[in-house]
């Protein structure tokens, strides 16, 4: 059976990569954790490592392409002769007078499940407006509940410009749409006293000899541990049923110039406190510099975010697709120190968050 190898996302900001650069090609013998090809945003390059040890059976992009991540980029076979549900699909999608189509109509035709040779194409090649015309003389408009659309926005009666958006942009956009339309978000915060959490930091950083204050690891750690006590913080709803994450995935922002990246330290409930402490200094080290992995930018299941540095009084996040909770940590400039969550209502309930919040205001106690 085929395997497909998606494209990676960079940052959480990113909804289309370039891809740079084909190390393999069709016919090719991989192994798993090769490099066959590389992707970019602006800021940062990465490498597409195969998933598994297979033959190349079909490249969908070629250099200098710009490509949507999470699309299919290349199909992996046990042998050469794997068939390919992608092509498959490919050699079907031809429409109504030998028009092909775009990827994001061909993207748009899957989720509504609809044949490209049904649907009559305005121009050389089938488009979005081509398919959402044929929709609307059907009477169907109506979008898969796992496929939010964008609400249509009139321009202001206020004299501007069109301004396209960049990727990044473009990702953002995607993160607070799934909030808008999936989740159904609420806030609670509460103040407290810092004056526990930096005595701890400061006794912490001494005993490990750490270079860098690790207060808000530390508030991250406890939060990994809060997630592992109870399972609704570490959830979210498919369906009618509530998704509970085997393991905690610490996803946590970091502000590299103009791009916003949720840094993701995979399986933090098993590295213990100081090897969480060094793993997430390191992501945030590399963040900055716009050196991340595809894996440390993807599968958040719980988020923590921190804008002390800005000395806001408040700050209320957005919460990543597929989360239910993203703390907000910051301590204003008159040095009120401020824990906020934003979360999920379908998951868990106001008691849930402020009971979390309150045990995430001082250090659990070690033996």
């Amino acid at each position: 059976m085929a395997e497909a190898l998606y494209v990676p996302r960079i940052n959480n900001n990113d909804d289309e990569v370039k891809l740079v650069s084909l190390q393999v090609a069709v016919g090719d013998l991989v192994s798993k954790g090769q490099v066959v090809a590389q992707v970019e945003t602006d800021k940062a390059v990465v490498d597409v490592e195969a998933s598994a040890d297979g033959f190349v059976l079909a490249i969908l992009g070629d250099v200098d392409d710009v490509v949507t991540v999470g699309a299919v980029l290349i199909w992996l076979g046990k042998t050469k002769d794997d068939a390919i549900p992608e092509l498959k699909v490919a050699k079907n999608s031809v429409a109504a007078g030998g028009s092909t189509p775009t990827a994001k109509a061909r993207a748009l035709l899957n989720a509504h499940g609809l044949d490209a040779a049904m649907v009559p194409a305005s121009g050389d090649r089938l488009s979005v407006a081509d398919i959402e015309r044929y929709m609307a003389a059907k009477g169907n408009l109506s979008k898969p509940a796992d496929q939010p659309t964008l609400r249509s926005e009139s321009l202001p009666d206020v004299a501007g410009e069109l301004i396209s958006l960049k990727s990044e942009d473009r990702g953002m956009l995607s993160t607070v749409t799934w909030h808008r339309d999936v989740a159904v978000p609420g806030y609670i915060e509460i103040t407290y006293d810092p004056a526990l959490w930096d005595a701890y930091a400061q006794e912490f950083g001494t005993r490990h000899n750490l270079m860098l204050g690790p207060l808000l690891p530390l508030m991250a750690w406890r939060l990994v541990e809060l997630a592992r006590e109870n399972a609704r913080l570490n959830a979210t709803i498919v369906g009618t049923k509530r998704y509970e994450y085997k393991d905690v995935n610490l996803g946590s922002t970091v502000q590299a110039g103009d791009v916003l990246y949720l840094a993701v330290v995979r399986d933090a409930n098993h590295l213990g406190e100081l090897g969480f402490v060094n793993a997430m200094v390191d992501l945030q080290r590399r963040a900055a510099s716009h050196n991340l992995g595809p894996k440390e930018t993807q599968g958040t299941t719980v988020g923590f975010s921190s804008m002390a540095r800005w000395k806001v009084a408040r700050h209320i996040p957005i919460l990543s697709p597929n989360t239910s909770l993203m703390v907000a940590h910051t301590v204003g400039a008159d040095g009120v120190a401020v824990l906020g969550a934003t979360y999920d209502h379908r998951v868990m309930n106001g008691s849930d968050v402020a009971s979390t919040l309150r045990k995430l205001s001082k250090p659990a106690k070690r033996d």
